[in-house]
C-alpha cells in the first residue's frame, strides 16, 4: 500500500514561524520609525505660515534683521501645543523654529533665512537644520 501526505511536518511549520518572526524583528522598528516621520510632517507644516510671512517681510523692508515675531507682519508662535507642534517661534534674523511634543520626542525643525540678490530684487533660501536631521525626521 502506498502512503498519502495527510499536512506539514513539525520541522515545516517551525520554519515558517521562525520566517515570520525574523520579518516581523525588522518590520516593527521600520513601521515605528516610519509613523514618527508621519507625525513630524505636522511640525514641519507648520513652519510655512511663518517662512511666508518672513518671505514678505523681506520683501517689504529688504532687511531680514527686521523680521521678528510680533512685527512687521511675521506672527508670533502659537500660545499652546497643538497635535504635535509644542511651539513655533521666529528669531532675530527670521530663523523659524519649530518644536516638536513628546510624540515625536521634542524633536526641532529649524528654517534659517539667507538673503540673496538676484537681478534688481532680492529673494531668500532657507537652509534646513535642527536635530530632526539627526534623527531621521526630516
Amino acid at each position: 500500500m502506498r502512503k498519502i501526505q495527510q499536512g506539514f511536518t513539525l520541522i515545516e511549520l517551525m520554519i515558517v514561524v521562525a520566517i515570520i518572526g525574523i520579518l516581523a524583528a525588522v518590520a516593527i522598528p521600520n513601521y515605528q520609525t516610519y509613523t514618527k516621520k508621519a507625525k513630524f510632517t505636522e511640525v514641519v507644516q507648520a513652519t510655512s505660515p511663518f517662512k511666508l510671512a518672513v518671505e514678505g517681510c523681506f520683501q517689504e523692508t529688504q532687511d531680514i534683521t527686521t523680521c521678528v515675531g510680533g512685527a512687521n507682519g511675521v506672527p508670533t508662535g502659537p500660545t499652546a501645543a497643538s497635535g504635535y507642534v509644542l511651539s513655533v517661534t521666529v528669531g532675530a534674523t527670521g530663523t523659524v523654529t519649530a518644536t516638536g511634543t513628546s510624540t515625536v520626542t521634542g524633536v526641532t525643525f529649524i528654517l534659517t533665512p539667507s538673503p540673496v540678490s538676484q537681478g534688481t530684487g532680492s529673494n531668500l533660501t532657507w537652509a534646513k537644520s535642527g536635530t530632526c536631521t539627526t534623527s531621521g525626521l526630516c
